[in-house]
């Protein structure tokens, strides 16, 4: 049983920087591919960037390029999306989530392990 639980959302002014936790139990995620997606209201779930557990090989989505940050923690089990120079647009509701295999994944369909999500809100 793996179980994903996200932290870290919350308000945040347009300029700002929040960084998002997913620790992750329930099994040894070597060999994984962890990611994140957001969903705004009324918007496609879409994905924002992910990484290798292993090799630590990352991608992210264009329009995160320079802003986001993913990295994760072996020791904690942990994975955390550091997010600087927040835009408006970037309000939704953030999820980690696993899947087994060493490539990056970009479609949510093909995770099957998915956290709860935490809301992330960019406003003044």
């Amino acid at each position: 049983q793996v179980l994903l639980v996200e932290s870290g959302g919350g308000l945040v002014q347009p300029g700002g920087s929040l960084r998002l936790s997913c620790k992750a139990s329930g099994r040894t995620f070597s060999g994984y591919t962890m990611g994140w997606f957001r969903q705004a209201p009324g918007k496609e779930r879409e994905f924002v960037s992910a990484v290798s557990w292993n090799d630590g090989m990352t991608h992210y989505a264009d329009f995160v390029k320079g802003r986001f940050t993913i990295s994760k923690d072996h020791a904690k089990n942990t994975l955390y999306l550091q997010m600087n120079n927040l835009k408006p647009e970037d309000t939704a509701v953030y999820s980690c989530a696993a899947i087994s295999g060493g490539s990056i994944y970009t479609t949510a369909t093909e995770y099957p392990y998915w956290g709860q999500g935490t809301q992330v809100t960019v406003s003044s």
